[in-house]
Order: C-alpha cells, then sequence, then structure tokens
C-alpha cells in the first residue's frame, strides 16, 4: 500500500462553484444525484421565474437528467396554465355571448360545455366555473319549463277525454261535476298563463309553444261545447217546447223524461229533412273545427313547402315540428286530399315516414304486440330491467307518434297500456334489487374503509413492508369488487377510501422514499466502482449484497424497481464487460481446426432453425449437429482400429525375423487427462485396489513382473490394450478431438436455445389443441376434435374416442360432479360458489376405498362434461382443467 494521500477527483471537481449554484442552493455542486434532486426540490418552493427555470433546465440537462425532471415538469406546469388562461379568456367571451343573447339558447349552451372542455379549457377554475353554473341554472329552467309545458299537454287531453266521458253518461251526471271540472279546467288555464309568462318562455325549443297552444284551443273548444249542450239539456229538461240537445245519449234521456221512446231509425227518417240536418252526430266533427283545422294544416304546409323550396328544410326542422304539432292538433278533422298533399310535403322534407294517417291503426296493433311480447319471450332469451325499460319508453314514443293526427283507439290504448303496465313490474323488481345492491356495496365499501383505518392504527409502528404493501394492495382490490354504485355515490364514498388510503399507506411511502435514497446512493458507489481502473471484485459483491437486502427489505413498484436496478448494474456489466475484452486482447488468438468450423457452421444452421418456428427443422438440424460431434469420433475409432492393426503386422514381422532390431515397447498408460472444456464433468478418479493386492502389482524388488503380470509390450493377459481399444480394464468414452473454447459454447448455445424453442412450440401446439378441443364442444362437431398426437401422450386412443362420442351425440346429464373431479385431478381451485359441493365430494371420496380416484378417471370424466350441455362457466373450468392435466 502506497502512503501517498489519496486525492479524490471528484472533490476537485466540486471546488469550482458553478455560476448557479447561488441562484439553486448548491445544486450543481451537490455530489450525488438525489442531493442535486432534493436542492433543486427545495429551489423551487422559491417560485423562481420562469427565465431562471430555463436557465437552470439549460444546464442541469446535460448533467444530470433526473435532478432536471422536476425543473422540466415546473416550466411544462407553467405553460399549461398559461394555455388554459388563453383559453379561458376566449371560452369566457363566448359564455358572455351566449348568456346575453335573447332569446336563451339552451343547446348552445350544451355544447358550449362540452367543445369547451375538448379544447383543455379548465372549467372547474373561474371564471368559467361561475360560467358554468350559471349555464346549468338556465338551462335547468329551460328544460323545466319545456317539461312542464309537456305535462300541461297531457293534462289537457285528460280533461278533453273526462269531458267526451261524460257525453256518455246521463246528463245529471254531468251537471254534478260540472264545478269540479270548470275549476279543473279554470286551474289548467291558469297554469298555461303563468308558463307563457315565464321570463324563459322566449328560450324554449320553437316545438313547444304551438303544442301548448292547440291543446289550449282544443279544450276551450271541447268545454265551451259541454257547457253550451249541458245547459241547453237543462233547458230541454225543464220546458218539453225546448229543443233537445245535439248529444244523442241526453236527447234520448230528455225523450224518455216527456214520455216519448227513445230515437229509432224509423222516427229519425220521419223527422223533416232540415230538422236531420239540424241535429249532425256528435262523433263528427263541426264546420268551424274542420275550418280551423284546414287553416292551420294549410299554413303550415305553406311554410313547409317554402322551406323546402329553398333548401333550408331538413327532417327534425322547425317548420317540420310546426307541421307536426299542427298534425296532432287538428289532424282529425282534415280530409283525405289535404292529408296526401301534407305526406308529400313531409316526404319532400327529409321526413321518411311523412304522414301515414290511415296506418295509424296498423301500427298501433304492432306496438301492442310488441309490448306483449314482452314478457312472453321463450326461456333464456328474457330481457333484463334496463332493456325492458328502454323499450317501454320507445314504445310510448312511438305511440304518441301514431296518435298524431289520427283519431284515438281507446281499446287498443287500453291493451297496450296494461300491457305495458305488466312489463313494468319487471322494471319495479329491477329497480328494487338495484336499489337493494347499491344499499349492501354502499354499506360494504363503508365497513372496508373503516377496515382500512383500524389496520393502519394497529400497523403503524410495523417494519414489514412486504406485509403492509401485500395488505394495501388487497385493500385496493376490495375496493374496486365492492360492487356496483352509482356515480355520485361512487362521487362521496372515493374520496374516504383515498383518505383512508393515504393514512395506511403514510408509513410505507416514507420507508420507500429512505430506500430510494439508499439506492440512489448504491448507484453512485457502482458508478465509482465501475470508473475506477481496476475493478475491486470483493467491493462490487458487498454492494451487490447491500442491494439485494435493500430489495428485499422495502419493496417498490416494479417498473421504477426495475429502472433503479438497471442503472446500478450498468456501470458494473460495462466494468466486467470491458475486463473481459482487455482479458480477451491480451490472449492469444485460438486457431480452429477443420472440425471447429464444422462445427461452428452446424451450430449456425441449428439457430437459423430456430428463428424459422419450424420444429421439425429444428430436430433436422440439432441432429445434424449431433452427427458432426459424433462423425468425428468415429474417424477416431476408425484411426485407433488401423494402429491395433499396424502392431499386430509389427509383431507378425518381429516373430518371422527374430535377428531384427526389437522395437521399444508402449510406454503403459498410468494417468488419464480429464475433459476441462467448460461445461464438461471430470472423470471419476480410478477405483482403489482391491484388498490384499500388493502395491507394486506383482512386482520383484528387481521391478520385474511376476508370472501373472501384464506383457511388456502393452497387452493383458486377456489380450486386450490397456487403452481399452479391446475390452482391457479401463475403457474411456471417445468424445473425438477437443473443441476449441468457441466452438464449443457455440454448439452449447445452439443446443440449448434448440431445447428451448422446441419447449416454446411444444406448448403452443398444446394451446391450439385444447382451442379446437373447446371449439369442437361448442359446435357439437366431432370432426374438430384434434387427434390423440396432438392432444398429447396423456390421452389415449379409447379416451379420444369417447370424447369424440359425446360431442357428437345430444347433450344430457349433468356435469357438476365430473368437473368437480377434473378439479381435483388437475389441483386447481374450484369456484368459490362449488367449494362447498367439493368438500362433501371429497368426504365422499373418503369412504369410497376401491373406487378409483379422480386422477385415474379424468379421461372418462371429461368424456362426461364434453357430453353435457356447453354454458360459459363450465366451459371456462374445463378449459382450466384440461391444461393442467394434458400437460402432466
Amino acid at each position: 500500500m502506497s502512503d501517498a494521500p489519496e486525492v479524490n477527483p471528484a472533490s476537485a471537481k466540486n471546488s469550482e462553484q458553478h455560476p448557479l449554484d447561488a441562484l439553486t442552493g448548491g445544486a450543481f455542486s451537490a455530489e450525488t444525484s438525489g442531493d442535486r434532486a432534493a436542492r433543486i426540490r427545495d429551489w423551487l418552493t422559491t417560485q423562481p421565474s420562469v427565465e431562471q427555470l430555463q436557465e437552470v433546465h439549460k444546464e442541469l440537462s446535460a448533467r444530470d437528467k433526473s435532478a432536471a425532471r422536476a425543473v422540466r415538469e415546473r416550466l411544462d406546469e407553467i405553460r399549461r396554465t398559461e394555455n388554459q388562461e388563453k383559453i379561458s379568456v376566449e371560452w369566457a367571451e363566448k359564455a358572455q355571448a351566449l348568456l346575453a343573447a335573447t332569446p336563451f339558447d339552451a343547446a348552445a349552451a350544451v355544447a358550449w360545455q362540452r367543445d369547451a372542455a375538448k379544447a383543455g379549457a379548465a372549467l372547474s377554475r373561474e371564471p368559467l366555473s361561475q360560467f358554468k353554473a350559471q349555464f346549468a341554472e338556465r338551462v335547468k329552467a329551460v328544460e323545466d319549463l319545456q317539461h312542464r309545458t309537456q305535462v300541461q299537454r297531457e293534462v289537457a287531453l285528460l280533461l278533453a277525454q273526462r269531458i267526451e266521458v261524460l257525453s256518455t253518461k246521463s246528463w245529471r251526471d254531468a251537471k254534478a261535476v260540472l264545478e269540479a271540472l270548470g275549476s279543473d279546467v279554470g286551474r289548467w288555464q291558469e297554469q298555461a298563463k303563468e308558463l307563457t309568462g315565464d321570463a324563459a318562455w322566449g328560450s324554449v325549443d320553437s316545438r313547444f309553444p304551438p303544442q301548448l297552444e292547440a291543446a289550449s284551443a282544443q279544450l276551450a273548444l271541447v268545454w265551451d261545447a259541454f257547457q253550451s249542450a249541458l245547459a241547453q239539456t237543462e233547458a230541454a229538461a225543464a220546458d218539453e217546447s225546448a229543443p233537445l240537445p245535439t248529444v244523442p245519449v241526453w236527447a234520448d234521456e230528455i225523450r224518455v223524461g216527456r214520455g216519448l221512446p227513445p230515437e229509432t231509425a224509423q222516427a229519425d227518417a220521419a223527422r223533416p229533412a232540415q230538422a236531420r240536418a239540424a241535429a249532425p252526430k256528435s262523433n263528427k266533427p263541426s264546420q268551424e273545427q274542420v275550418d280551423a283545422a284546414k287553416a292551420a294544416l294549410s299554413q303550415a304546409l305553406e311554410a313547409l313547402k317554402a322551406e323546402t323550396a329553398a333548401g333550408n328544410s331538413k327532417a327534425g326542422s322547425a317548420a317540420v315540428q310546426a307541421m307536426r304539432a299542427a298534425i296532432k292538433s287538428h289532424g282529425r278533422f282534415v280530409d283525405g286530399a289535404l292529408v296526401t298533399e301534407v305526406h308529400e310535403a313531409l316526404v319532400a322534407a327529409g321526413e321518411a315516414d311523412g304522414w301515414q294517417r290511415q296506418n295509424a291503426d296498423k301500427l298501433r296493433e304492432e306496438l301492442v304486440a310488441k309490448a306483449e311480447a314482452l314478457l312472453n319471450r321463450p326461456e333464456g332469451q328474457a330481457l333484463g330491467g334496463r332493456k325492458i325499460q328502454e323499450t317501454l319508453r320507445a314504445l310510448r314514443e312511438q305511440w304518441k307518434q301514431a296518435d298524431q293526427g289520427a283519431a284515438a283507439n281507446h281499446a287498443l290504448w287500453k291493451k297496450f297500456d296494461e300491457a305495458c303496465n305488466a312489463a313494468y313490474k319487471v322494471v319495479e323488481a329491477w329497480h328494487d334489487k338495484l336499489r337493494q345492491d347499491t344499499t349492501q356495496a354502499k354499506s360494504q365499501r363503508l365497513a372496508l374503509v373503516e377496515e382500512i383505518k383500524a389496520w393502519a392504527a394497529e400497523h403503524a409502528s410495523s417494519e414489514d413492508w412486504k406485509g403492509m404493501g401485500r395488505a394495501l394492495r388487497q385493500f385496493a382490490e376490495r375496493w374496486r369488487e365492492s360492487g356496483h354504485i352509482g356515480e355520485k355515490l361512487f362521487a362521496e364514498l372515493q374520496p374516504l377510501f383515498k383518505q383512508a388510503m393515504s393514512a395506511a399507506e403514510a408509513p410505507l411511502h416514507t420507508a420507500q422514499k429512505a430506500s430510494l435514497q439508499r439506492r440512489n446512493a448504491m448507484i453512485d458507489e457502482a458508478a465509482a466502482l465501475g470508473a475506477a481502473p481496476n475493478l475491486r471484485i470483493d467491493a462490487v459483491k458487498e454492494l451487490q449484497q447491500r442491494w439485494q437486502a435493500e430489495a428485499q427489505g422495502v419493496p417498490l413498484d416494479r417498473k421504477h424497481e426495475q429502472k433503479l436496478w438497471d442503472a446500478f448494474r450498468k456501470p458494473l456489466d460495462e466494468a466486467f464487460n470491458r475486463k473481459g475484452a482487455e482479458r480477451g486482447a491480451r490472449a492469444p488468438a485460438v486457431e480452429l481446426s477443420e472440425h471447429d468450423r464444422r462445427v461452428l457452421e452446424a451450430s449456425k444452421a441449428v439457430e437459423a432453425a430456430n428463428a424459422s418456428g419450424d420444429a421439425q427443422q429444428i430436430r433436422t438440424a440439432m441432429a445434424e449437429l449431433e452427427s458432426v460431434l459424433k462423425g468425428q469420433a468415429a474417424a477416431k475409432a476408425e484411426e485407433i482400429k488401423a494402429q491395433a492393426q499396424a502392431d499386430q503386422a509389427s509383431e507378425a514381422a518381429e516373430t518371422e525375423a527374430p535377428e531384427a532390431v526389437v522395437a521399444k515397447p508402449a510406454r503403459p498408460i498410468v494417468a488419464v487427462r480429464g475433459d476441462d472444456r467448460p461445461g464438461m464433468k471430470k472423470e471419476a478418479s480410478a477405483p482403489a485396489g482391491r484388498p490384499g493386492e500388493r502395491k507394486d502389482a506383482g512386482r520383484g524388488r528387481d521391478g520385474a513382473r511376476g508370472d501373472r503380470g501384464a506383457p511388456r509390450d502393452g497387452r493383458d493377459s486377456r489380450g486386450g490394450d490397456r487403452d481399452g481399444a479391446r475390452g482391457g480394464r479401463f475403457v474411456r468414452e471417445d468424445r473425438g478431438p477437443r473443441l476449441a473454447d468457441p466452438a464449443f459454447r457455440a454448439q452449447r448455445e445452439a443446443m440449448e436455445h434448440a431445447q428451448e424453442a422446441l419447449r416454446k412450440l411444444a406448448a403452443q401446439a398444446h394451446g391450439e389443441a385444447l382451442s379446437q378441443l373447446m371449439t369442437a364442444w361448442e359446435k357439437r362437431d366431432a370432426e374438430q376434435l384434434p387427434s390423440a398426437q396432438q392432444l398429447g401422450g396423456r390421452v389415449t386412443v379409447p379416451v379420444r374416442a369417447a370424447w369424440s362420442s359425446a360431442i357428437a351425440a345430444t347433450p344430457k346429464g349433468d356435469a357438476a360432479q365430473a368437473l368437480l373431479r377434473l378439479e381435483m385431478a388437475a389441483d386447481v381451485p374450484t369456484p368459490a360458489d362449488q367449494l362447498q359441493a367439493r368438500r362433501a365430494l371429497q368426504l365422499q371420496l373418503l369412504t369410497r376405498r376401491n373406487d378409483p380416484s379422480p386422477q385415474e378417471t379424468w379421461g372418462q370424466d371429461a368424456a362426461q362434461v364434453l357430453a353435457s350441455t356447453r354454458e360459459e362457466a363450465t366451459a371456462r373450468r374445463l378449459q382450466n382443467v384440461l391444461k393442467h392435466l394434458l400437460r402432466k
């Protein structure tokens, strides 16, 4: 060790102060990235200007991007805030223009909020939040006014129906309710005046004022006719000379009171023509009604034609809506010629349905059939509560459209209303269940919040950070699975859950923050070790052990932890790679033999086959590589055999010519070098001698062998060579010449990659075969069932035949117990609702000692499941089971 003082280059570097250190509190001269980030965060609390932020970000991003991230985020936030302010000014001007417009456009106000949100305007900040509230208030007032208008229109229709029903009863009954009916009509007229006098009446949709006017005119017409007819009836009852009323029921009642028979066809024929003309039937409209209806429809028709000719009319326009309102109010009193003309005008304006008054009853019958079919659907095709509710709304809206401009059909309406009411009972039951589920989900979520609070108080001082993280993840999962609730209730409960989770996560977050600082410090240490000229292996191992202990003690987010690990490992990997490159540069170049080159070429062929993804091609390439390796060994065996034959020929020549010089005997083999190639095992040591055997192997004191010793020529007593060429005592596997390190590593990696590719292809084939099996079961087509070879070795031919018969047969039987046996055989979990049944079956199997186990009968159990009716839950369970069973 040198006694010279150690010089820290970092200290020398940091001795020169950066010009921005004074501004940022020494962020540029900090030694670690964590210190720089902490000082930058402290500096940001002083609210620096944009120019200062830009200058610091420019300098710091070139040195430490991690520390500069906070500065960049602050700049982005400032830029985003400025953009939002500009957008807010623009949309505030538009809002002021909409609020000042007369009349107020509710549709434009709703579109303003939608378009502002799309443009990125901050609707939750001032002044847009005020405009949003004002728009909501104005739109709500307009919508409420429109809703009240629709209610008034329906009330007017009901009052008109009450008056029509009274005309079919005794006039004395009508007189008894005259005062109450008059008060109702007067109250309706007052409410209609309140609607038209409202300040927001000018802002309602253009189709609502005509509807209210038509309803008011119709009610006034019916009420005036009713009062006039009742007054005429009272006068006729008091004076026999007074004319009879125009209401047939009341006229017959007066006639009976005078002692005359009810009017018949003969009596009506005996009456003068003028009298018959003066007494019109009650089911025919008066001439005033016909003239008013014709005038209203003609006026709307002219406006619609003018709009269509100008090219401004389209389906749903104001002119079309005005025509629809006129049809609804006066359509019953016009003749067929005007109906045809109106229908053609509506079709020309883009209304595909037009005005098909002649098909009103047909449409109503179809609607009645649809309403009755809501409850008379086949089993398994029943609609849910929400779907029935939406369908009922659509059917009632279609009925209203069918009523426009056509005479009412009370019989069909009664059937339709009864069918709708019967179907609505399902909707009410659905609403009740929804309320119960919401109440249960709310109580469950509140109980979970209390449980989180209790858990946080209990584990406030715990240091089991992994257990705490696992428990918190379970709490979050339970919150997500706590049942569906409405958006309003969710908005109330979500803050409570977040507050409880924040309190419970506080200790873990504190520990993670401290762990993050320690890991950043270790990353800096790893960078320093990697940059050192001499890599200290002991320091690297100690640092890695500290990192592993820290990672096991305090868990972080998986992605964040992976990034930290990559940053920690990168300088060390670079140092080791640099060291290996330097060692390789110093090592002498290895000269490859012809055999090594053939092995390298065969290894490249195996890698190419692996990339192709063809199992047969991979196996062929592996066989070629093995043949290359074994072919050289066979060549050496031939060489040894040829050498043995040469030795025998030499012995024969020595026997025939004893005077020839005798060749030096071969040196006996006393040791065998093991294979020291990477990844190969060394040969086992030679076995110890037998008990009682002499250490000198039968040699005398002079070193000569006894009679029982082996000959000096290298052959044993059985005529075999000592190297094992012909059955000697020691036999060594001949693996060919020793491969060079590049060739050996190439063939080993190629074989490993090939085996991994074959495993992946086998797993893929297994998944495809299982998918084909499930498809064959779903379609009940045995032809699509995979072969026994595709299904794997565990599926025998009889088992596949049983599966094929089960799939082709008509579904029958119950597969609940067979599914449980399959799940027991595969050792996979059973759904929670079937756990009780599985425990009961396990108890039964314990009492049946001689019965085969589920592991032995899983093929028959699968056939029983395939023979039953397919359901989604059953299919998922069967697929999960077979995925495990077919691989074993």
